[in-house]
C-alpha cells in the first residue's frame, strides 16, 4: 500500500478539520479554559483515564476553585480529594507548584514553557498544553496520546523512553504545530489518540490522516508504538496491622512526605510482629492476631503482597508510634485526609 506524503499544514488541516466536526468539546476543563484549570486536567490526566478523571476534577476545582485557594490549602486535604487517582507524587506536586504560582508569580501563571516547566510536576508537553489552550500561544505537546499517533503516522521504531526515539517524536510534533488555532490543534491531537488512535482496535477507517501513515501502509498499526521492555516486577511483602479501639476506630499513621505514598496515612506495616515494639513502638498482643485474606497492590515498579493482621495493643501500652503523626481514623464520620488506595480499601472492608 501506498502513502501519502503530508506536508506539516496538511496534517493540522486534516486534524483540526476533523477536530471541528468529531472531537471533543463538552469536558468539564473545557468549559474555563484558564491556565489553572486546564493545568489541574492534565496533571490528572497523566496515566488516567477521561472517564476516571472527571469526577475527581470536579471535586477538585469545588473545593479549590484557583491556584490561591489550592496555594493556601494543607496538603491533606489536598491528598484527601487526590484519594484513589493513584500517582500521589502528582498530587504533591500540584500543591507545591500552586505555592510557587502564588509566591513567585503573585498567583498568574507564567507565558512560556520554559517558566512553566520550572514549576514542581510540569514536564515540557504538560507546559506546551497548559500554554496552548489557555492562551492560544503555539506549543507542542507529546503526551502518550500524541506519541502514538506520530510513532504510527511516521513508523517510528523504538521506544519512546529512550532519548533519540523521544527527540524525533518531538521533532515530528513540533514540525506538525500550526502558528494559527494552536489551542485547537493541541486539543485536537490528544483526541486523535483517545478516540480514534487507540491502542487496541484503532479506528484507521474514520482517521482523517490515514493515507499519510506510515504503519497503516506496512499493515503494522499494532506494532507502533514500541512497548517499553518489559521485565520482571519484584515482590515485596508486608504485614498491614488492623488495630482498634473501644470506639472501632482504626490506628493510622502518615507516611513521611516523600517516597512511596508520601503524605499519604496507612495502617501500620511491619514484616514480622514480633518486631512491633522496635521498629513501630507498638506494644502488641501477639496471641491476639488474626490473618486476614492477603491483597496485592501493583506499583510501577513492584509488587507489594499485603497480609491485613487484626491485633489488639496490650493494655497497658501508653505510647503509641510516637515518633510518627497518628490519628484514630472512624469510617463513619471519616477526616479529610489522603489514604493510600490499598489502606482505604482495607478499611472498608473490616
Amino acid at each position: 500500500m501506498s502513502v501519502e506524503t503530508y506536508s506539516a499544514e496538511q496534517f493540522s488541516g486534516a486534524v483540526l478539520a476533523w477536530h471541528d466536526l468529531h472531537g471533543r468539546h463538552d469536558l468539564p476543563w473545557q468549559q474555563r479554559k484558564t491556565a489553572y484549570h486546564t493545568w489541574i486536567s492534565e496533571i490528572m490526566l497523566q496515566q488516567t483515564q477521561v472517564a476516571t478523571v472527571i469526577p475527581y476534577y470536579q471535586r477538585f476545582i469545588e473545593q479549590f476553585p484557583d491556584v490561591f485557594s489550592l496555594a493556601a490549602a494543607d496538603l491533606d486535604a489536598v491528598l484527601h480529594l487526590w484519594t484513589g487517582l493513584g500517582y500521589y507524587a502528582r498530587a504533591r506536586n500540584l500543591h507545591k507548584a500552586a505555592r510557587q504560582v502564588v509566591d513567585q508569580y503573585q498567583g498568574v501563571f507564567p507565558l512560556s514553557v520554559t517558566e512553566l516547566e520550572q514549576l514542581s510536576g510540569i514536564g515540557r508537553s504538560t507546559a506546551g498544553a497548559v500554554l496552548s489552550i489557555s492562551s492560544g500561544r503555539r506549543a507542542a505537546i507529546l503526551d502518550g496520546n500524541v506519541k502514538r499517533v506520530l510513532a504510527r503516522f511516521y513508523a517510528v521504531e523504538g521506544w519512546s523512553g529512550k532519548s533519540a526515539i523521544a527527540k524525533q517524536l518531538w521533532e515530528h510534533a513540533e514540525r506538525n504545530t500550526p502558528h494559527s488555532k494552536s489551542a485547537q490543534y493541541t486539543q485536537a491531537m490528544m483526541d486523535m489518540g483517545a478516540t480514534l488512535c487507540t491502542r487496541s482496535k484503532p479506528k484507521c477507517e474514520i482517521c482523517p490522516i490515514t493515507s499519510g501513515c506510515s504503519a497503516k501502509a506496512q499493515d503494522k498499526v499494532k506494532d507502533f508504538p514500541y512497548s517499553k521492555p518489559k521485565k520482571t516486577l519484584p515482590i515485596r511483602q508486608t504485614l498491614m496491622l488492623l488495630i482498634e479501639n473501644m470506639d472501632a476506630e482504626k490506628l493510622l499513621y502518615q507516611r513521611p512526605p516523600s517516597g512511596l505514598w508520601g503524605g499519604l496515612w496507612s495502617l501500620p506495616q511491619i514484616a514480622d510482629l514480633r518486631d512491633s515494639a522496635t521498629e513501630l513502638n507498638l506494644h502488641i498482643d501477639l496471641n491476639s492476631a488474626v490473618y486476614l485474606e492477603p491483597m496485592r497492590h501493583t506499583f510501577s515498579h513492584f509488587h507489594l503482597d499485603i497480609t491485613p493482621v487484626k491485633v489488639q495493643l496490650q493494655e497497658q501500652s501508653q505510647q503509641i508510634m510516637e515518633a510518627l503523626p497518628t490519628l484514630w481514623y472512624n469510617l463513619a464520620r471519616p477526616a479529610n485526609i489522603g489514604l493510600a488506595a490499598p489502606v482505604k480499601k482495607l478499611l472498608e472492608m473490616y
